[in-house]
């Protein structure tokens, strides 16, 4: 696969995780928070350059290819967040250490 398709493969997963952040954004009712914003957008990042690496391998590149990068971009922001919740949860619930 040359490298101008590698490059749309990369744009369309990093646009669906945007995607996905700007709708978590929406849903949850909250002022815009730049951290988690940016924190969805380095994940988004991060399947965009997996997802160019994978398709170095694959000959062709059709709508279903750009349609799995972009599901593909939004499931890793939506994972990264619920991985990123559940580890604050479980912080919360584990003892606070002994004074002293």
């Amino acid at each position: 696969m040359n490298d101008i398709k590698l490059l749309y493969v990369a744009l369309i997963a990093l646009a669906g995780g945007l995607v996905a952040a700007f709708a978590g954004y929406l849903d949850s009712q909250e002022d815009f928070n730049p951290r988690k914003f940016g924190r969805s957008v380095i994940a988004s990042l991060f399947a965009a350059v997996v997802f160019a690496l994978g398709y170095q391998f694959v000959n062709g590149f059709g709508w279903r290819d750009a349609l799995f990068a972009f599901l593909g971009g939004a499931g890793v922001d939506v994972l990264s967040n619920r991985i990123v919740g559940a580890v604050k949860a479980v912080g919360n619930r584990l003892p606070a250490p002994p004074p002293g």
